[in-house]
């Protein structure tokens, strides 16, 4: 792909954030616009007057075939799956389709951080920006947190940084993206439920790869084996996070002491940044995460010496195991975006109180018996709610205590009161996404904190 042409005419599917963005950027670019959503309500219908107010064509409620096939290339917004049907409508099968984020690429002087792996991606992309803006270099998240990317491309002036937060379906539709450095957090199997199989997901992480150069600089996690061997042969400089052990003659990077300092080694020499319980960011993954951030930042500017000021002033982000409330001696916890296994392991792992454990929402695909080995000697209660309350009950009874809690999520938290006693946890963690009863994992978040601040006593 290439750079917006004058006069190009492009089009643009999806009127939320992303889509919204990317029709402003052409749009300034001097290009014509072809936007729509197949949604019809207000916001749609606000987007859609305000691209109509700088000059854009644009339908809700329809995708108009003719419009589109008139396009140059087609702009995909991150919530559309290259297989949507309207891409493989007559007419429009042949032509170029192009991710938001790569569309923006292009217009972006600003090297480019992308962060990406099953878990730990936002508090990674957040962490960095924090830590480039601490040392005084103009940094700014996009991607799939904060703003989108075309946002930063329309700044001006554009950012020093962009820190990009990048996801599986995002990475899988590009071409020739390419990206400074580049964060692989972890890998676990995730969206098996849009995914034919864990090989395809691998795959589309895969892509962060593909714009590869001897310049690239890849952060990858050293106690993964599946990140490890992800990149392939990519070219570009390695360095490798491990926190169960020091980091291996020759290997470059960051790792835990023995005595629990973060400590980075990007070339030949060991720098102590900053001991771990300094950090705001609760259990043994974000220390890794502070890690990976590090380095990443490191890397593109900021001085070793103004690490720990940022690492140590850097807060949990709402939602991934946020502290909500301490009432009555127990600790009630948000981790409503853990959204797969593989989170609600982490967040099992970093409890050091008994634990009742809030399990459910919309199936996945995953066993949940997975959690068994983690959960013993930790998890004292399971209430299992919403769609997949039945799936976790026959995945987990006879090896955990489960009850089955139906109605309003009031009720399902009343429950888990019920069973907690003065020094336990209750831990939001479902490992299932959110849409049976919320509108996204963030609104089931903030339902948590209402409920547990408004309603128990």
């Amino acid at each position: 792909m290439t750079e917006i042409r004058p006069g190009e005419r492009i089009g643009v599917l999806g009127l939320a954030r992303s889509g919204v963005a990317a029709s402003r950027l052409a749009l300034k670019q001097g290009a014509e616009v072809y936007a729509s959503d197949l949604s019809r309500n207000e916001a749609t219908e606000a987007a859609a007057v305000q691209l109509r107010a700088l000059g854009a064509d644009v339908d809700t409620g329809v995708h108009d075939l003719e419009k589109l096939a008139a396009c140059s290339r087609i702009v995909l917004s991150p919530g559309i799956p290259l297989t949507a049907k309207i891409l493989s409508a007559p007419g429009i099968a042949g032509i170029p389709v192009v991710p938001e984020i790569e569309f923006a690429f292009h217009e972006l002087s600003a090297p480019v951080v992308t962060v990406t792996g099953t878990n730990g991606k936002t508090t990674v992309t957040a962490l960095i920006a924090h830590l480039l803006r601490t040392a005084g270099i103009d940094a700014e998240a996009g991607g799939n947190i904060g703003v989108a990317l075309s946002e930063l491309a329309l700044r001006e002036p554009q950012p020093a940084v962009a820190v990009v937060e990048a996801s599986s379906f995002q990475l899988g539709a590009t071409t020739d993206f390419a990206c400074s450095v580049g964060v692989l957090t972890n890998l676990a199997p995730d969206h098996l439920d849009w995914y034919g199989s864990v090989e395809e997901y691998y795959a589309d992480k895969a892509k962060m790869y593909r714009g590869a150069s001897p310049r690239s600089r890849w952060v990858l996690n050293g106690e993964d084996e599946e990140a490890l061997a992800l990149p392939g042969d990519a070219p570009g400089e390695r360095y490798v996070v491990r926190i169960e052990s020091p980091l291996e003659p020759g290997e470059r990077g960051g790792y835990l002491s023995a005595d629990g300092w973060l400590t980075l080694r990007p070339d030949s020499e060991n720098h102590r940044i900053l001991a771990s319980s300094e950090l705001k960011i609760r259990g043994p993954h974000n220390v890794a995460n502070a890690l990976f951030a590090a380095l990443a930042a490191y890397l593109v500017g900021a001085p070793i010496d103004r690490l720990a000021e940022g690492l140590r002033s850097f807060s949990p982000i709402p939602h991934r195991l946020e502290p909500v409330a301490e009432k009555n001696g127990v600790l009630w916890i948000n981790d409503s975006k853990a959204t797969n296994i593989a989170s609600t392991l982490v967040a099992i792992r970093g409890m050091d109180r008994p634990t009742v454990l809030l399990l459910g929402g919309r199936h996945k695909g995953e066993p949940y018996r997975k959690l068994i080995p983690r959960m013993e000697g930790r998890v004292k209660q399971v209430i299992a709610y919403g769609e997949a309350a039945d799936q976790v009950v026959a995945d987990l009874g006879g090896a955990i205590p489960v009850e089955k809690v139906e109605g309003r999520f009031e009720v399902v938290l009343a429950r888990a009161a019920a069973h907690a006693e003065s020094g336990d946890t209750v831990l939001l963690s479902p490992a299932c996404s959110s849409y049976d009863m919320f509108e996204s994992y963030e609104h089931r978040g903030r339902e948590f904190r209402r409920i547990v601040e408004e309603e128990l006593g």
